[in-house]
């Protein structure tokens, strides 16, 4: 794999301009020209059905953690979007029988893939292996964490050539690791709606929007990610039952992909930033801001979405999917009554949890549920309270119905 690596060949001058205000520029609080993603999972009891967990079995921890640069390239006639840089980290920890016959096969395919050894690490086109056993990992010491008996750690990290991985980014998953496993709410009873027309008794409101709003302008959902990573054994369309972690090394197929064939792999790592690019403001982007312009939305759109599209429908956001806070700030305001969430399932940064503590009236619009295959799977909100209201549709539909409720 050589780089930069083409992700779309040809850009037009509008795609260009929208690369320079948004994905580039210093609008954002941080260059929507990065793409990062981090999953640590681990066996304890609470996640057994999913990590395997039992009293004489535990212990086993895969971490994930990857961040890509983008850019655009003007070395031919059209510029084209490419990946500019590559980081990709995947540590094992597991029995040392496991361990030894996962290096056996990193060892084999390095081999197999036409990788060239050179000091300490790898080499093939722009591609930098190195991989490295610890009997007690470094980031166990420093954080205090025992490594049960007979168990080793194997790291496998790949860069693009003269990459360097500073501290703050080698730190950044434990950090999150150490941050404790998310604690998963209740749902409780919330009032089931047709139509957000109770919302017209607290208004203004403010807004927090999750992927649905993405997926209805053709992004895949986050899912996706979890199969290209390999994080969950996913082999059904089931949304609601608790798919197995991937924590055994032989059975994580990431670095094997890598390592025999980066460059095919290479389109599915960068699918999900092409498709956020290429995609458009919907209907539901455009309803937010005229509700915004009309006074009944104020504040920025609190967004978990990386793909910009409030801002490119003309709204300010306040972008709160990050890795460096586990509870970022959140702009609340107090003249709101009420937050909408939209399309999110779970209070992961406890944005709601926030504002029901200022007293803020709880709407949510959501489906609870994707069709696939024909076939509608359930995925209910997590953290749904009584006093709250939930509008089972998709964002466009139900913005539509409340821009004519308040005649916008």
């Amino acid at each position: 794999m050589f780089l930069p690596h083409p992700v779309i060949e040809q850009l037009s001058q509008q795609q260009v301009a929208t690369w320079v205000e948004h994905f580039a520029g210093s609008r954002h609080e941080r260059p929507r020209s990065i793409e990062e993603g981090i999953w640590r999972r681990t066996q304890d009891p609470s996640n057994a059905e999913q990590s395997g967990w039992k009293e004489d079995s535990t212990g086993r921890r895969r971490v994930v953690h990857f961040r890509y640069t983008y850019d655009l390239d003007y070395t031919h006639p059209v510029p084209r979007l490419v990946l500019s840089e590559l980081y990709l980290f995947c540590s094992h920890l597991a029995p040392v029988a496991e361990i030894d016959a996962y290096t056996e096969d990193i060892n084999r395919w390095l081999a197999e893939g036409r990788w060239r050894k050179k000091y300490d690490v790898w080499h093939r086109g722009d591609l930098v292996v190195a991989v490295a056993r610890h009997e007690v990992h470094p980031q166990d010491e420093r954080a205090n964490r025992d490594t049960p008996e007979g168990f080793r750690s194997l790291d496998v990290c790949i860069t693009s050539e003269g990459f360097t991985a500073h501290r703050s980014l080698r730190n950044l998953p434990w950090d999150v690791l150490a941050g404790g496993m998310r604690v998963k709410e209740k749902r409780g009873e919330p009032t089931i709606a047709d139509d957000l027309s109770g919302l017209l008794d607290f208004l203004p409101f403010q807004v927090e929007v999750g992927c649905g709003t993405s997926i209805e302008a053709g992004i895949p959902p986050l899912h996706f990610l979890h199969e290209v990573y390999r994080v969950t054994a996913r082999n059904d369309n089931s949304l609601t039952q608790s798919h197995a972690f991937t924590l055994s090394p032989r059975a994580d197929t990431l670095m094997r992909e890598m390592l025999l064939d980066a460059f095919g792999k290479a389109e599915e790592l960068t699918r999900m930033f092409a498709a956020c690019f290429s995609a458009q403001p919907t209907a539901a982007h455009e309803a937010l801001k005229a509700l915004h312009d009309a006074g009944h939305l104020v504040g920025p759109v609190i967004t978990h979405n990386f793909d910009t599209l409030s801002a490119r429908a003309g709204l300010e956001e306040a972008f709160v999917r990050r890795y460096d806070q586990k509870i970022p700030p959140v702009p609340l305001l107090s003249e709101a009554k009420a937050l909408l969430v939209v399309g999110l399932h779970a209070d992961r940064r406890a944005v709601q949890a926030r504002a029901r503590a200022r007293g803020m009236k709880i709407f949510f619009v959501d489906p609870e549920g994707l069709l696939e295959n024909g076939v509608f799977k359930e995925y209910p909100i997590e953290g749904a309270r009584e006093g709250d209201v939930v509008v089972r549709q998709e964002a466009i539909p139900a913005l539509k119905r409340l821009r004519e409720l308040l005649n916008v």
